[in-house]
């Protein structure tokens, strides 16, 4: 009963572990640029003291599904979508170089351009701060910001910095807690003037609503199995200890 009791046991917790994942990919459904979690798992011997005879579900590290979403157009100057694979570069909240597809940009009081989150989006030379007040901004397919000054005259527009874009290999990319990508190696990934972007239009997130709800509904099946079997393995060691009294 013991390993019965184990195995359910630890299949249940991986189960509730994945209706987290499924769950956070359905509250990001709206979320701009955002990339659905899988959650994985899979069967480990246990060893120890004596022989190994359990067995114990473990979660493997998740992977993401780097599809990309649907092209939404705004036609708002600073939102930017990324044709074909790419990233943008970003300040993450502990300062080192973090990247994102999220392109719904906004300029802060400062002059720093930055995510709709408040990450600075960076540049050649680091995070880009512009010139404000500003009449006008508009960002190349290249990233080149180019900006006109309040009340300058209209030819006056001047480029102002350039976005960092990257393109490392999907497989080199992990998704920090943050929601942020970054090189599984730790190393900061170079400019690659290959990537391009769509000015006034966002990514929208790839997570597809409907199937996340299946994969709940699975999930949630087979955590009712499993508590069936950890019942299942209370009731047999009962009948057992009922059958060893009347045996002594």
């Amino acid at each position: 009963m013991d390993h019965l009791l184990y195995i359910a046991m630890s299949g249940a917790k991986e189960n509730m572990n994945g209706i987290a994942v499924r769950a956070n990919n359905l509250a990001n459904t709206g979320t701009v640029g955002f990339k659905a979690d899988f959650e994985q798992a899979r069967a480990m011997q246990a060893f120890g003291a004596g022989l190994p005879t359990r067995v114990f579900s473990l979660t493997e590290q998740p992977g993401q599904n780097f599809d990309a979403g649907a092209i939404i157009i705004t036609e708002r100057e600073l939102d930017v979508a990324i044709q074909g694979d790419g990233w943008l570069a970003v300040q993450a909240p502990d300062g080192n170089e973090a990247y994102t597809r999220s392109g719904n940009l906004q300029i802060s009081a400062q002059g720093m351009l930055e995510t709709a989150t408040g990450l600075p989006v960076m540049g050649d030379d680091g995070p880009i701060q512009l010139p404000v007040p500003l009449a006008k901004v508009e960002i190349a397919q290249d990233g080149t910001i180019s900006v006109l000054p309040q009340g300058a005259p209209a030819d006056a527009i001047v480029p102002a910095g350039r976005i960092k874009l990257v393109r490392p290999a999907n497989s080199e990319m992990e998704k920090g807690n943050d929601g942020l990508f970054r090189r599984k190696d730790g190393q900061i990934a170079e400019a690659d003037v290959d990537v391009s972007l769509l000015k006034g239009a966002i990514e929208s997130s790839n997570v597809n609503a409907v199937g996340e709800m299946t994969y709940m509904i699975s999930l949630q099946r087979q955590f009712e199995l499993q508590v069936k079997m950890m019942k299942s393995a209370e009731e047999m060691d009962r009948q057992q200890n009922q059958l060893l009294r009347i045996i002594g």
